[in-house]
């Protein structure tokens, strides 16, 4: 599971990194290289999770509102 963690964890790192250059105007080449490589880092994530070998023993409908009596 840590192993699936990891890319959500860079990807999240970096957006808040970007976020904060773009705040503080840090370097607008920084900004512009993260803004750039961003599509890439998000397919990556969202690849490793789609394509992880993690099993759910429960189906859509029953885990619909797990909140309901």
């Amino acid at each position: 599971m840590k192993k699936l963690l990891y890319p959500v964890y860079m990807v999240t790192a970096i957006v808040i990194i970007y976020v904060a250059a773009i705040f503080t105007s840090f370097s607008i080449s920084l900004i512009l290289f993260v803004f750039s490589i961003s599509p890439t880092l998000i397919i990556w994530m969202a690849y490793k999770v789609l394509t992880s070998d993690i099993e759910v023993n429960s189906t859509f409908e029953e885990k619909w509102y797990e909140d309901e009596t």
